[in-house]
């Protein structure tokens, strides 16, 4: 998929921005921009992609998305969290690499703070007590301001870099390749995967919306993602599998064919593949 170019806005009295968004579809195409961003979700859940990862992500999650690393959050149901005048949805730290100089990070003193930005690269979620550290500093920052938002903003930098508490999401080898005239053509694509997973997907069709034949579209797909359509829209029926299993309202071969698997025999050995569990193992998983 090619992401879109996003222009952070730039708050010149402050040295980086925070926000806190009560709508679910702010930014809601696979962007990318040189800003770091943090986001803590304080409500909903949904598909989530962060280069070339795509998983579930759930209320609490809290993610470290380094600079130019394309990233997306599909929430399931937007406007059931939009109805409550109020809700919010989640808070978005902005900052460039360099605000506090070009040298600064160079020092000895922050080279373990250089890390975390290099491995947030490849995306970072936080769990355990470093979550619920870097939450209760993120709410600091909502209230805080002078020096002291620099101050917790370092905080938080160096409780990731002094923890393991996380895992990296995208894959070593993931490119993004910057081209903004696909910008279109790929989102559309996005879009219509979304639209359709659960029914099958003709190569013809979504070649068309590229306007290629389909040999030529898969080339180009996979040259984008660095892998393969038909892997991509196994990993978005997948992840919508998941959120059946969690939700518990219909039995797994049920599951199986709402999240267009037509096969179920095939659906077990893809679940397994990607999720390392089976189906049944899931559901108990996550009821527990």
């Amino acid at each position: 998929m090619k992401p879109q170019l996003l222009k952070v806005p730039n708050v010149q009295a402050y040295s980086f921005s925070i926000r806190q968004d009560k709508m679910t579809n702010i930014n809601n195409r696979w962007h990318y921009h040189p800003e770091i961003e943090l986001i803590h979700f304080h409500k909903g859940s949904g598909t989530q992609f962060v280069g070339d990862h795509i998983k579930r992500f759930f209320m609490d999650d809290i993610v470290l998305v380094g600079s130019n690393l394309p990233h997306y959050w599909r929430f399931d149901a937007p406007e059931d969290l939009e109805e409550e005048s109020g809700n919010l949805i989640s808070t978005v730290l902005h900052f460039t690499p360099d605000f506090w100089g070009q040298k600064f990070l160079d020092l000895n003193e922050n080279k373990p703070i250089k890390a975390v930005l290099e491995k947030a690269g490849r995306g970072l979620l936080l769990h355990g007590i470093l979550k619920e550290m870097i939450s209760s500093e993120i709410r600091v920052l909502n209230h805080t301001d002078g020096p002291e938002r620099i101050i917790t903003l370092l905080k938080i930098l160096t409780a990731i870099s002094q923890s393991e508490e996380f895992t990296m999401l995208s894959s070593v080898g993931y490119q993004n390749i910057l081209l903004d005239s696909e910008n279109d053509r790929i989102n559309d694509i996005y879009e219509f995967t979304f639209s359709n997973f659960n029914k099958k997907i003709y190569l013809e069709e979504v070649a068309s919306l590229s306007g290629l034949v389909p040999n030529s579209f898969c080339r180009y797909f996979k040259s984008r993602t660095g892998k393969t359509y038909l892997q991509f829209l196994t990993e978005i029926r997948i992840g919508h599998a998941c959120k059946l299993l969690m939700d518990n309202k219909i039995n797994i071969k049920e599951v199986c064919y709402e999240s267009g698997f037509m096969n179920f025999s095939c659906f077990h050995r893809r679940f397994k593949e990607i999720t390392g569990q089976s189906p049944h193992n899931y559901r108990v998983s996550v009821a527990n």
